[in-house]
C-alpha cells in the first residue's frame, strides 16, 4: 500500500476542485442559467432545491462504495459521468423541451457528483492521518470553493460575454455548459495521473462495512449524535437560501429589488476579488484548527460564515448598486465561508471516527445536503413574499438556531490539532 500523506499537495486541490465543479454547475450555475432564459424565480427556487436530493440521500448507497471496488475507481467513473451530463445540458439548450431535458442531465449530473463526494471523501480519509486531514481541509475547502468561483465567476463570465457577442442567450448557455464538459474531462484525465493507488486489496477489506444495515445502526448510536445532526442540519441555514437568491438579486432590475448588474459583472465580481479572499479564508481555517484545535475557533467560523448575510440585507434596504459596497459584501461573503466552512468539515470528520468512515462520512455530509435543500425550497417564495429586503432579513436570522446548539456539542478540544490524532 502507497505510504500515507503521499504527494499530498498534488492531488487534494485536482480532486477537490473536480468535486466542487459538478456541484455549482448543478446547484448554482443551474440558477443563473435558468434565470437567464426566463423561468420564474419560484420556479428556481423550487426545481433547483430538488437537485439537492442525491447529496442528501447519497448515504443509501454508500456502503457501496467501500464493498465494490475502489474508491479511486469509483471517483474517476463519476467523473466522467458528470462530464457527459453537462454535454448533454449543453446540446439539448437549443431545443424547445430544454427545461425538462436539461432537467434530466442536472439530475444525472448530481447523483453522479454525490457519488463522486462520496468516494473522493473516503479516499481523502484513507489517504492522510487524521492531523494531516485537519491541516488540509482549509486547502481542500478552497479548491472546492475555487471550483465553485470558477462555475459562478468565470464561466459565468463566459456566458454573459457570448450573451453579448451573439446576442441569445441560448446559443450563448449552450456554448457555455459544453465548456464545461470540457473542463470536467480534462480534470477527471488529470485526477487519473495525479492520484495515487492508496487501496490495495487488504486495506480495501480494513475498511469495507462488516453489514449494509450495520453501517446506519453505528452511526446513529453514537455519542451525542441527535445534537451533532441538529447542528449539521442547522449550520447552513441562512446560507442555504442566501446561496439560491444571491445571483437573481444580482441580476433582477433596481425596479424589482434587485441590483441590476449583468451577468458579465456578476461573474467578474465572485472571479475575481471573491477568489483571493476565499483562498486566504480557506487556508487560514486550516492552518488554525491544525495550531489549535476545533474548540477555539468553532464558534468565530460560525459567525464568520453568517455575519456576512447581514451586509446582503443592507444592500437590499439601503438600494445601493455601488460598486464598492457590493465588491466590499462578495469579499467578507467569501472570505467567511471559506474560514468557516474549515470548521464545519473538520467537525463532519470527527463525526465519522471510528469503523466505515467512509458511509459514516456520506451520512454526515448527507445531512448537511438536506440542511441545504429543505429551506431552499422555500427561498423562491419566501423572496417574492417579503421582498429583497425582508427576504435577507429573514436570512440573517437563520443564523439563531446554529448558535443555540452551538453550546451543546461535545467534542475533543483539541481534535484537529497536529500531533493529537483520535483516529480508530
Amino acid at each position: 500500500m502507497v505510504q500515507k500523506n503521499k504527494r499530498a499537495w498534488v492531488w487534494i486541490p485536482f480532486l477537490y476542485f473536480t468535486q466542487g465543479l459538478p456541484f455549482v454547475m448543478v446547484v448554482t450555475v443551474s440558477v443563473i442559467m435558468y434565470k437567464k432564459l426566463g423561468i420564474s424565480n419560484a420556479d428556481i427556487g423550487l426545481y433547483t432545491s430538488w437537485l439537492y436530493l442525491p447529496w442528501v440521500i447519497k448515504p443509501l448507497w454508500s456502503p457501496y462504495v467501500d464493498l465494490i471496488s475502489t474508491k479511486r475507481n469509483w471517483f474517476l467513473l463519476m467523473q466522467l459521468l458528470v462530464s457527459l451530463a453537462l454535454l448533454g445540458i449543453g446540446l439539448s439548450l437549443p431545443t424547445n423541451i430544454f427545461f425538462v431535458t436539461t432537467l434530466a442531465c442536472f439530475w444525472m449530473a448530481a447523483f453522479a457528483s454525490a457519488t463522486n463526494d462520496v468516494a473522493s471523501d473516503g479516499y481523502y480519509m484513507i489517504g492522510l492521518t487524521q492531523d494531516k486531514q485537519s491541516f488540509f481541509v482549509g486547502i481542500r475547502s478552497t479548491f472546492y470553493k475555487l471550483a465553485n468561483v470558477t462555475g459562478q465567476g468565470l464561466l459565468v463570465i463566459l456566458a454573459g460575454f457570448l450573451e453579448n457577442y451573439y446576442g441569445d442567450n441560448t446559443k450563448a448557455w449552450s456554448i457555455t455548459m459544453i465548456c464545461a464538459a470540457v473542463l470536467m474531462l480534462s480534470l477527471t484525465i488529470t485526477n487519473f495521473f495525479v492520484t495515487p493507488k492508496y487501496e490495495s486489496s487488504e486495506a480495501i477489506q480494513v475498511q469495507k462495512p462488516k453489514g449494509f444495515f450495520e453501517v446506519f445502526s453505528t452511526f446513529f448510536n453514537k455519542k451525542g449524535m441527535g445534537i451533532a445532526l441538529a447542528f449539521i442540519l442547522f449550520f447552513r441555514l441562512g446560507e442555504s437560501q442566501l446561496v439560491k437568491m444571491a445571483a437573481p438579486f444580482f441580476l433582477d432590475s433596481v425596479e424589482e429589488g434587485g441590483l441590476g448588474y449583468s451577468t458579465a459583472e456578476v461573474g467578474t465580481i465572485y472571479g475575481t476579488v471573491g477568489v483571493i479572499m476565499l483562498t486566504i479564508g480557506g487556508i487560514l481555517g486550516g492552518v488554525l484548527i491544525s495550531r489549535d484545535g476545533l474548540k477555539k475557533w468553532m464558534l468565530p467560523m460560525v459567525l464568520s460564515i453568517n455575519i456576512p448575510n447581514a451586509f446582503y440585507a443592507l444592500l437590499a434596504i439601503t438600494k445601493t448598486t455601488n460598486i464598492v459596497a457590493v465588491v466590499s459584501t462578495v469579499v467578507l461573503e467569501q472570505f467567511g465561508y471559506g474560514f468557516g466552512i474549515a470548521g464545519f468539515m473538520v467537525y463532519l470528520i470527527y463525526i465519522a471516527e471510528g469503523a466505515s468512515k467512509t458511509s459514516h462520512y456520506a451520512l454526515a455530509t448527507g445531512f448537511m445536503a438536506l440542511g441545504m435543500m429543505l429551506p431552499g425550497f422555500i427561498s423562491g417564495y419566501v423572496q417574492e413574499w417579503l421582498g429583497y429586503d425582508g427576504f435577507f432579513i429573514w436570512v440573517v436570522l437563520g443564523a439563531l438556531p446554529a448558535l443555540f446548539i452551538l453550546r451543546y456539542l461535545d467534542y475533543p478540544a483539541d481534535y484537529g490539532k497536529k500531533g493529537a490524532n483520535f483516529e480508530s
